[in-house]
């Protein structure tokens, strides 16, 4: 229960942070594959070097992805509404999401930077939704500050408690889904 608790507040507290950003700044800090990214990390809360390059990468590669192929095979076109079946842009845009996510995976792969998340990223990206390289260094710039943000809170956490990682009941350490 403890778990369950902890990880809900603490995956709300990253994604807060980033939500004050957004609303500051007027700029797209938050996103659908932000949460994903924020449940893992308030999930399994180490804070670990070769973590913070997986998600930041992993993001980065998804945007950049998203971005070429979206430019190459979609500019202009955005699934805000559901295209008209058999339409040019439906195709247009069905053919850069796909072509984002095999991209997007195989450079993950090739890079030991996968990151589940990333795979939505892309698809944000290809799909015309986010898809100018001012909203992909947002995108970027945001997984960065979230990893950077659960850093400083792990290492302030292994300060104040001398563990990285709050302990719970036996019920609940083995409990994934907590």
């Amino acid at each position: 229960m403890r778990r369950r608790l902890g990880t809900s507040l603490y995956a709300g507290l990253l994604f807060t942070v980033l939500g004050l950003v957004a609303w500051a700044t007027g700029q797209p800090f938050v996103f659908p594959s932000l949460g994903p990214s924020a449940f893992v990390l308030a999930f399994d809360r180490r804070s670990e070097r070769e973590r913070a390059v997986r998600v930041v990468g992993s993001h980065l590669i998804g945007g950049l992805a998203g971005l070429a192929a979206w430019a190459g095979i979609a500019d202009g076109a955005a699934l805000t509404a559901t295209p008209p079946a058999f339409s040019p842009e439906g195709f247009r845009l069905t053919a850069s999401a796909v072509v984002s996510l095999v991209t997007t995976s195989w450079a993950m792969i090739a890079t030991e930077t996968a990151h589940p998340p990333a795979c939505a990223t892309t698809l944000i990206v290809s799909l015309g939704l986010l898809s100018t390289p001012a909203e992909v260094a947002i995108i970027v710039a945001s997984v960065t500050v979230l990893v950077a943000f659960h850093g400083a809170v792990v290492l302030l956490f292994e300060r104040l408690a001398g563990d990285a990682h709050p302990l719970y009941g036996r019920d609940d350490a083995g409990d994934a889904n907590g």
